[in-house]
């Protein structure tokens, strides 16, 4: 079972409470990437591409990945939310991938959600970027860095009601 989802990352980003210091930078510039990611917590493992747009290309593009990512000779059950990308009629779904879409709104159902909340905290938040290119950079640094530590991985989108049984 996996769980996918998108996050924006770029000017105008996330602020976190800082106990260091009383203020944070704050980017009035506009530009993003998404990541799209997605995470296997009985693996501990994940599949990610940073993207210019959130779009039934890239979400084709991301399913490929997950495909490229799951056990030989499995299937995965990848979880997502209800955005039009998702469920387009032009979506590219590989063969060994099948989606499985949670109710509107309950993102909590969602435990990437968690991991985009890790990578802001962590990660992506109280920055200002160069460029695009910096953005990129970051986010793929961030994904890196998380996928490092499976065992972070784990502990965060782990949840008893997903144990998949065979």
């Amino acid at each position: 079972m996996w769980f996918q989802d998108e996050a924006r990352v770029g000017h105008q980003g996330t602020l976190t409470r800082l106990w260091a210091r009383p203020s944070a930078p704050k980017d009035c510039r506009y530009a993003w990437a998404y990541i799209f990611g997605a995470v296997c917590p009985a693996r501990a493992t994940g599949a990610a591409l940073v993207m210019p747009y959130a779009n039934t290309d890239a979400m084709s593009a991301h399913l490929a990945e997950i495909g490229r990512r799951v056990s030989p000779g499995a299937h995965a059950i990848v979880v997502l939310d209800g955005a039009g990308w998702h469920s387009s009629g032009n979506l590219a779904v590989p063969a060994n991938v099948t989606l499985l879409a949670l109710p509107p709104y309950s993102p909590e159902l969602n435990p990437i959600e968690n991991i985009w909340q890790f990578l802001r905290q962590n990660h992506l938040a109280n920055r200002v970027f160069e460029s695009y290119d910096s953005i990129v950079a970051v986010c793929c640094a961030a994904w890196n860095a998380l996928i490092a530590t499976p065992e972070r991985v784990a502990s965060i989108t782990s949840r008893d009601w997903a144990q998949v049984s065979v």
